[in-house]
């Protein structure tokens, strides 16, 4: 059965929200462009929006952000393209409310500092908006809670983009996984470690890389997200690697997070970093990070599988998502791009080069769109998430990654950060499908669907 006649034919049997006369179920718009808004067309949202772009079947009514370069760069882009320039909310960090009231825009994606997401995507969402919402999705408990709360109360959509669990091997070690080609999953492995140390800064003429400012000093990314490794400790960014595993092992759908216990390194990295890039009497010398260099937590779920998350951006290394997948059969491994089956291998107790799995067992999305994909950014995993999203938006259904999906995989990140906090003591992870995890069945990339 294909995702979409599963979903018309399940959807209200499976949740107990009102739904809304402009996001009902099975109801196809036929030959009507979606309609989309922006909130943050920075560096991330303006790719999102370029992606839009090249989509004959989308119309972009209204962006909005407070910085006028973006909104000059994504006007300037959207005249390039032929398109009509949209409308602009400018006025203040709250004028993001009054674009959600437009009559015009059937879904919002939000690309904006972490700390913003779940206040837009509130106010989308009691708009009746469909709403994609940037990564993490929340960053406090309550957040997790009040996006689940708000979706069951409005019926309004909400999903997370987690480009991640649309990459190519990923998908490939999914389908396989679902051949029963792992045997049963026992443990899987899975984190964000990625050297972000060299922050940027702008001198008003020129981007310069390798700088140690941040805040009103910082440029893009750096000029809010490095407080958060000042104020907080614990796995701040987890959803890269949790999402693709958490789909695996069916995560809300037959599955569930039970608890959690995380510890962290000391943390020196972005001290060492500033002091030689700066030196030792630049003013961030000064600057106290609380979160550790190193991060890793460890999850037990409801079916009995454990999952290893490690956070580790603030040391130099390589770009790893370190995932590794293991069942009874054998296991699969990110770094180096190796796997080994037992019975299937070439040689017992050796590895195989994935590469020829990956042929094999490419999934349908990918055979299917990998044209469509080729110029989309991080490895055309862009292209499959926003095309998520819009054809959730086209037909009227639930998206593959929902608001359950955003919620508990953006949760780990306090619940990372209360867990250190009590010297690593296990901390329970809240069940926001309110049990019906034991009902739901999978939704995501189901054959060559979204």
């Amino acid at each position: 059965m294909r995702r979409r006649d599963f979903i018309q034919k399940t959807a209200f049997a499976s949740t107990s929200a009102m739904v809304l006369p402009n996001i009902v179920f099975g109801k196809k718009k036929e030959d009507k462009k979606v309609r989309l808004g922006f909130i943050g067309v920075g560096q991330r949202g303006h790719n999102h929006l370029e992606m839009a772009l090249y989509r004959d079947d989308v119309e972009i009514n209204a962006i909005c952000d407070i910085d006028p370069k973006a909104i000059e760069r994504t006007l300037n882009t959207c005249k390039s393209k032929g398109r009509k320039e949209p409308a602009v909310y400018k006025n203040g960090e709250r004028d993001f409310e009054n674009m959600v009231k437009r009559d015009d825009l059937d879904g919002i994606v939000i690309s904006t500092p972490w700390e913003w997401h779940v206040p837009m995507a509130l106010a989308s969402m009691k708009a009746g908006k469909y709403t994609g919402i940037e990564v993490s999705a929340t960053v406090t408990l309550q957040e997790s809670w009040d996006l689940v709360n708000t979706y069951e109360k409005t019926g309004s959509h909400c999903m997370i983009l987690e480009n991640v669990c649309y990459r190519r091997d990923v998908m490939a070690v999914l389908n396989m996984v679902r051949q029963n080609m792992f045997g049963e999953l026992v443990h899987t492995q899975c984190g964000y470690q990625h050297d972000l140390r060299e922050v940027k800064f702008n001198d008003g003429k020129q981007v310069y890389g390798g700088g140690v400012e941040f805040g009103e000093k910082g440029y893009s990314e750096a000029r809010w997200r490095t407080q958060h490794s000042v104020d907080r400790n614990g796995d701040i960014y987890p959803t890269h690697g949790l999402g693709p595993v958490a789909e695996m092992l069916n995560i809300n759908r037959g599955n569930q997070f039970l608890y959690l216990t995380s510890i962290a390194s000391k943390g020196l990295g972005l001290h060492d970093y500033i002091v030689k890039k700066g030196g030792e009497n630049h003013p961030n010398a000064e600057v106290k990070f609380k979160l550790g260099d190193v991060v890793t937590t460890n999850i037990k779920c409801a079916n009995g599988e454990t999952i290893m998350i490690s956070h580790d951006t603030n040391l130099p290394r390589p770009y790893s998502l370190g995932f590794r997948v293991q069942g009874t059969n054998g296991l699969w491994m990110d770094d180096g791009k190796q796997i080994y089956l037992e019975g299937i291998s070439k040689k017992p107790h050796t590895w195989d080069n994935f590469k020829e799995y990956q042929e094999k067992y490419d999934h349908p999305l990918w055979k299917k769109h990998a044209q469509n994909a080729e110029n989309a950014g991080h490895g055309g995993i862009d292209y499959f998430v926003l095309r998520a999203f819009i054809e959730s938006i086209k037909n009227k259904v639930a998206p593959p990654i929902d608001v359950y999906d955003a919620a508990a995989w953006s949760a780990i990140s306090p619940l990372s950060e209360e867990s250190i906090a009590k010297g690593s003591a296990p901390v329970k992870i809240p069940d926001f499908t309110r049990g019906k995890w034991k009902t739901n069945k999978p939704i995501f990339a189901l054959g060559d669907d979204y």
